[in-house]
């Protein structure tokens, strides 16, 4: 696109230059945006670095409430944009980014984390890996300043989440399981920078091996035991996680039905799978059983990934979705460490330095993979999924300005689109296998689990009396409540539910934005259908709805109201 096509309204300038000031201040989202020019710095996450972040998202704010939009496009893209600083400087205040620890989403996390994304094709490259690895000392020293100060405020996440943290830590360092710094340097070119990259990432495994200690013990014998963060904590990581308010009680409520309501289509499949066997565990273990089924091997599993990617990629590029050449490629990956996540990471603002990438850390030990599980993994990280989503709406310069293509990030609706995605494919056809079929409700069910642990934990609400499992009725939602319920739902190893567990108390909120987020995309569908009637169009609802961009789901029933 020429520069005279792309938005260049007030809103827009001003999102963009917002933006160019972020990258700056929090340079591992420059890497993870693929924007390069940053890859040799990080952060700053002392008190005054968490300070400076915020006070420049607070002029940007007041800055944006100044402008009149002059077209609806205008107005959605000023929506998202106050609706996502708003929430960050609600955040802040409530110290959330300073102090909540967990073992996926906090700052060592993100430390890690943004090591698989560098370009390592060069010495060049190689000799910025090592500048970053040797700056890792600073930057959890920062943090570490940053957590004392809160919890000298008395805030400090639940001693679970600090020492999971630290166990987390253990497995990057060796301690626990693979040593993922040695396995970078591993990687170094024989070359004069491979002993460069080795000391850095040396440097980076004992400062990381010396944040794990102090969690352990400085900063867990001063946090709480009560994992529940309560209604006021829990409705602005809710707001913030959907970019929507929701009625807590209802949802709780529907997502008790919706796991009946899963589980009984579960029980039909099981009766045709497993000679008339209604038992979803029984049948379970059919399927994993089945060699027709299983692969062998970290490298087949992801060639099969890969296939089945390719394979949804041409055939809905053709029929259901506009899928331009641009976007076409995504990787699939087999992680460098082995905590179980699978996870989507986008391609590189110039769609060309780096892919999309689907990513599997296999845990270790893991040799055998049941592919009916699977296969909505595939479409749910892919395509029409995650990278759909992602990719196209970085490709759309058109409509969207730079912070909205590749910047904003909401997960309810990134999180609920990739679960609508997987049920969009059953709907299109792709899963008459009953395997298959079966796979996509198991983890539909999964995410149905997890909207009412996660409330119920976190709020301490009460176990329906007349609930559909006639299950601890009545009873008191706790941690051990919360795990024997994912164990009589949830047909997971035992090591991976309690990271599941843990995950969630950890990270109020989070965990519902999947199917919460998948529901308020429903909604949005069945209101077009009512507003345009007989003109209803799927295919045009998907590219009109995407088009948008990732915004907070109020916005975007909001925005699609219009269209």
């Amino acid at each position: 696109m020429t520069a005279a096509t792309t938005p260049n309204s007030p809103i827009d300038q001003l999102a963009e230059r917002h933006l160019e000031q972020e990258i700056v201040l929090d340079p591992i989202l420059a890497t993870e945006l693929g924007v390069p020019g940053h890859d040799h710095e990080l952060p700053d996450f002392t008190p005054a670095g968490f300070e400076a972040r915020i006070e420049q998202t607070k002029r940007s704010l007041a800055e944006a409430g100044a402008i009149e939009p002059a077209s609806p496009r205008e107005e959605v893209a000023k929506d998202a944009f106050v609706e996502r600083l708003g929430l960050e400087v609600e955040r802040h205040e409530a110290g959330v980014p300073q102090h909540q620890l967990n073992a996926i989403a906090s700052v060592p996390a993100a430390l890690r984390q943004v090591f698989d994304l560098m370009p390592t094709d060069t010495e060049q490259d190689w000799e910025i890996v090592a500048i970053r690895l040797n700056q890792i000392g600073t930057a959890l020293d920062g943090y570490r300043e940053t957590l004392l100060e809160q919890a000298d405020q008395g805030r400090i996440s639940a001693v679970r989440q600090v020492t999971g943290l630290a166990g987390r830590i253990a497995s990057w360092t060796g301690a626990e399981g693979d040593d993922f710094f040695a396995g970078l340097a591993a990687q170094a070119p024989e070359s004069a920078v491979k002993s460069t990259v080795e000391a850095a990432a040396a440097s980076a495994r004992k400062a990381f091996d010396q944040f794990g200690s102090w969690l352990t013990a400085d900063l867990a014998p001063r946090a709480p035991e009560r994992d529940a963060c309560g209604r006021e904590v829990y409705e602005l990581a809710s707001r913030n996680f959907l970019g929507a308010a929701i009625d807590l009680e209802e949802t709780y409520a529907w997502g008790w039905a919706e796991l009946a309501r899963i589980e009984l289509a579960m029980q039909d499949i099981a009766a045709g799978l497993n000679g008339g066997d209604r038992g979803i565990e029984a049948t379970a273990a059919l399927l994993d059983n089945d060699p027709a089924r299983k692969i062998h091997g970290k490298e087949a599993f992801r060639d099969w990934m890969q296939q089945m990617s390719d394979a949804a990629v041409a055939e809905l590029g053709s029929t259901h979705f506009d899928i331009p050449a641009e976007i076409r490629r995504l990787e699939c990956m087999i992680a460098p460490t082995s905590d179980g996540s699978i996870y989507y990471t986008p391609p590189s603002e110039d769609l060309t330095t780096r892919a999309g990438r689907m990513w599997w850390a296999v845990p270790s030990g893991v040799e055998g993979f049941a592919t009916w599980r699977e296969v909505t993994t595939v479409y749910h990280e892919g395509v029409p999924g995650h990278h759909l989503q992602v990719a196209q709406t970085m490709l759309r310069t058109d409509l969207l300005n730079r912070w909205q293509r590749i910047a904003c990030w909401v997960s309810g609706h990134g999180e609920g689109w990739a679960l609508y995605a997987e049920r969009l494919m059953e709907e299109l056809g792709y899963l008459e296998d009953a395997g298959a079929r079966f796979g996509m409700l198991d983890a539909q069910g999964f995410r149905a689990a997890r909207v009412i642990v996660d409330i119920g934990m976190h709020l301490e609400l009460e176990v329906p009396k007349d609930n559909p499992f006639g299950w601890r009725p009545g009873e008191r939602w706790n941690a051990d409540l919360g795990f024997e319920f994912l164990r009589a739902h949830c047909r997971m190893e035992t090591e991976f539910l309690q990271a599941e567990l843990n995950r969630y108390l950890g990270w109020p909120g989070q965990a519902p934005a999947y199917k919460v987020g998948e529901r308020i995309w429903l909604q949005a569908r069945e209101e077009a259908k009512q507003r345009k009637g007989s003109a209803f169009d799927l295919r045009a609802f998907h590219s009109d709805a995407l088009n948008l961009g990732s915004i907070g789901l109020d916005p975007l029933r909001r925005a699609l109201a219009k269209l």
